[in-house]
């Protein structure tokens, strides 16, 4: 069986990919499609969730959590400024974010992390997007020259550091 109950609540373990078990309430988490099907359709007792680090887990159950609280409460202004701290973290981590929420299908939470990307990248350069992604070019200096001839639109912008 995937869940078990404590009173009125079902709860799921969720086992990230470090082997750290989150112990949840299970309407909690079937906001993602993933943990949706696998309940459905699986019936196990943890869920493993390998390609997901115990600390991103853990940022994305703090969001479900809080999106339940204030969603119920009707307090959209309290959510939009949760939001904005939620994403207010390093590139790495919101790009660890990003890529565990497309995996474990939360439309909503994806939605709101590739916007938040796509804020940090709008307005940048070429090079500052490349540097972003940690992306090398592998055009040639002649290759590269030729494209700035060509498109010198797409080489203006921010090249103002991009790691935050």
């Amino acid at each position: 069986m995937a869940s078990s109950t404590t009173g009125e609540k079902k709860m799921l373990t969720l086992k990230s990919g470090d082997n750290e078990e989150f112990y949840v309430e299970e309407s909690l988490v079937l906001q993602s499609d993933l943990i949706k099907t696998m309940v459905k359709e699986e019936r196990v007792s943890t869920i493993p969730l390998p390609s997901i680090k115990s600390k991103t887990l853990v940022k994305i159950i703090e969001y479900l959590k809080k999106h339940v609280e204030l969603t119920a409460t009707s307090n959209k202004e309290d959510f939009k400024n949760f939001q904005r701290e939620f994403v207010n973290v390093v590139l790495e981590e919101l790009l660890d974010i990003t890529v565990a929420v497309n995996y474990l299908k939360i439309s909503c939470l994806l939605e709101f992390c590739c916007q938040a990307v796509a804020d940090r990248i709008k307005d940048k350069s070429v090079e500052a997007v490349q540097k972003f992604f940690k992306i090398e070019s592998d055009f040639t200096s002649e290759e590269v020259a030729e494209f700035k001839r060509e498109t010198p639109w797409a080489f203006e912008g921010d090249l103002d550091d991009t790691t935050n």
